[in-house]
């Protein structure tokens, strides 16, 4: 049963990696992402349905326009096939619960949001705010069918906590922090409040020491310099997925000694 779980996710995170494309590319341009319909962008010829299949339909038509046979990107079906890992992740990690649709939002949200913070340096709030409200109704849903309510104060305090450390950080130094990750922060401190306070300071913990591994290794090859802005947006994301799917074995030896 958690295999059929695990490739139903999979084929979920295909689809939803099509929709975050659209998402990647049009909210930083502020356009909507429901219409028009996707389109070339060399010819401008709406995509056809045929066309629009996650990764099968690159392949078949070779990474080119069916119509004017521009090259499209191998960013596209890389893409999708990068949600749907971090969606059958979710599933083998996180099971047959009640939690795992609000984590599947969430990876999808962060996807989108490193995606655009690493190309754009900004976190746009269309995607932050709409992915902080569902994953916030759906931990709601999830307290109310199970009665966790007492775990969904502790998210709730610890996305609290986490704006509050991120604020004052932006407030101490704007150029460093911008307030794209103070929007960003309650939504990853009640994802992984979710999990637990351990969860939050590992969260925080890997998504530093990974910016100053990602940080130092630039600049040392001259490709960065230390006063260049970086994406901080992807290093929190990065960290907050390492919690989720390595966060268990990552604690073990903390909780044998606490």
């Amino acid at each position: 049963m958690l295999a059929l779980l695990i490739g139903g996710c999979f084929v979920l995170g295909l689809l939803i990696g099509s929709f975050m494309n659209v998402v990647i590319y049009r909210v930083p341009r502020h356009e909507s992402v429901i219409s028009p319909r996707s389109r070339c962008p060399t010819c401008a010829t709406p995509i056809r349905e045929r066309d629009n299949i996650p990764v099968l339909s690159w392949l078949i038509l070779k990474g080119r326009c069916r119509n004017c046979h521009a090259p499209i990107s191998r960013r596209y079906p890389l893409s999708e096939l990068a949600v749907a890992a971090l969606f059958a992740g979710a599933a083998a990690r996180l099971g047959f619960n009640w939690d795992l649709p609000a984590f599947l939002v969430l990876l999808a949200g962060l996807y989108a949001l490193a995606s655009v913070d690493a190309e754009k340096l900004v976190l746009p709030k269309r995607i932050v705010y709409p992915t902080l409200l569902m994953v916030g109704g759906l931990f709601t849903l999830d307290a109310a069918i199970t009665g966790s309510w007492h775990r969904l104060l502790i998210a709730v305090l610890c996305a609290l906590a986490w704006w509050i450390v991120f604020f004052a950080l932006h407030a101490a130094s704007p150029r460093l922090l911008g307030f794209g990750d103070v929007r960003l922060a309650p939504m990853l401190g009640l994802a992984l409040g979710w999990l637990g306070v351990r969860y939050v300071v590992l969260g925080f913990f890997s998504a530093n020491l990974i910016g100053a591994i990602f940080g130092l290794a630039l600049i040392s090859t001259k490709r960065m310099h230390r006063r260049d802005q970086i994406p901080y947006g992807v290093f929190l994301a990065l960290g907050v997925a390492l919690a989720i799917y390595a966060g268990p074995e990552l604690l073990a030896p903390f909780h044998q000694f606490s």
